[in-house]
């Protein structure tokens, strides 16, 4: 090490003896701190980017919540349990973001806290549960609470999803029969009608055909230029306002969408009241899952009522979206003291009502969907069958 001795004197004339470290030997100091800043610097970037590239689908929520509440339930430590959790992850991203936040609960952080570090990687509702269950000391109920919750969620998610897969698959088998009848029949019927006159029906498919085959690319065109518009329609508020609005006001449909949101609403607001929430936080994060601003709005009413001590039976009734059975039930629970409770029993039948209204709306799309397909078929017999009897009977005057 590059030192050198000095000896000085102070203000009193005492002599003082001691070393100094050379300029190099500070100047390397220096460069191993920017050196070791750097690399800091750049892991928490890495970590960073980490956070943002995964977010947990209901399915895995509903896994990691039971394991964590066995685990806790079991008599495990928190982070224990969140090493064991880490490790069992299937997905790489999955597993170094749970890897993150054993690490930062083993250096001190909250748990709640350590969600929120995450980013979007975990929905606000479970981060609300998580803080509500470390405050109350009651963190295995509550994970336990949310196993229940997002299996539930899961399980609904996959009934919307199978119902779709029978119309989507007609609409697909659709659009598949159209294009063979544009692109490998018309064409090999195309010769045959030279010459001849044919039927409306017969002109107005050979003149599809024509230009599906030559133009083909400004249908692709065309279809690019209608999906961004369509996802950039959803992006802007006032477009996505309206669409929340009719979500819940369509024929059919908005009955069915706000049973959905009614199970959904009970569920959660049962879940967040249950781990002693004030009510205000809970209609604001209930009403915030539903992921519907026209809700969201209204509920901001609901919120200014129930701080000026209104009821929150009568608030609710007064928004006009949920059904007058629903705010009768949440009335009975105010009175009788056991609102969660009458919630979730609530969010359970309006659940099986949510099923039901899905298969019903379901059974609606198949006969149109046929209908569809059959009137294409339809449309192709009707235009070529007497196409072709037109051209053999000009064959036969030849």
């Amino acid at each position: 090490m590059s030192r050198f001795s000095y000896t000085a004197k102070d203000s009193q004339g005492a002599t003082k003896k001691g070393t100094m470290v050379a300029d190099s030997e500070r100047d390397f100091a220096k460069k191993v701190s920017d050196k070791g800043m750097m690399l800091t610097s750049r892991k928490e970037s890495t970590s960073e980017e980490n956070k943002s590239t995964y977010k947990f689908k209901t399915k895995e929520l509903s896994f990691n919540c039971r394991q964590l509440s066995a685990m806790l339930t079991s008599g495990l430590t928190l982070v224990k349990s969140l090493d064991i959790l880490s490790k069992e992850q299937s997905n790489d991203r999955a597993r170094r973001v749970w890897l993150d936040i054993y690490e930062q609960v083993q250096k001190g952080e909250s748990f709640s806290k350590a969600l929120e570090m995450q980013g979007d990687a975990f929905p606000p509702f479970l981060k609300s549960m998580v803080n509500a269950g470390e405050s109350s000391g009651s963190l295995d109920v509550v994970m336990k609470r949310m196993e229940a919750h997002y299996d539930k969620e899961n399980k609904m998610n996959n009934t919307i999803k199978g119902a779709m897969i029978y119309p989507i698959v007609l609409l697909i088998l659709t659009i598949v029969v159209v294009l063979i009848i544009f692109v490998g029949i018309m064409p090999v019927f195309e010769p045959l009608f030279e010459g001849t006159e044919i039927n409306p029906i017969a002109r107005f498919l050979m003149a599809g055909s024509k230009f599906v085959t030559s133009k083909w690319y400004i249908l692709l065109v065309v279809f690019a230029l209608l999906i961004f518009g369509i996802v950039y329609a959803f992006k802007v508020p006032s477009v996505k306002y309206k669409l929340d609005v009719y979500k819940i006001t369509m024929p059919k449909v908005g009955p069915l969408m706000i049973k959905v949101y009614t199970a959904r609403f009970a569920r959660t607001l049962s879940s967040l009241y249950s781990s002693g929430i004030p009510m205000v936080e809970c209609l604001e994060r209930s009403s915030a899952i539903l992921n519907n601003r026209y809700i969201s709005e209204k509920f901001a009413q609901v919120v200014d009522e129930i701080k000026q001590g209104e009821t929150l039976s009568s608030s609710i009734q007064r928004t006009e979206i949920f059904e007058s059975m629903f705010c009768s039930i949440i009335y009975v629970g105010e009175e009788a003291g056991a609102l969660d409770d009458i919630l979730e029993k609530s969010a359970d039948y309006y659940e099986e009502e949510s099923d039901s209204a899905i298969q019903r709306l379901v059974g609606l799309l198949q006969p149109v969907m046929i209908i569809i397909l059959g009137l294409t078929i339809g449309l192709l017999l009707g235009g070529i069958y007497p196409a072709i009897y037109e051209s053999l009977g000009g064959l036969e005057n030849i």
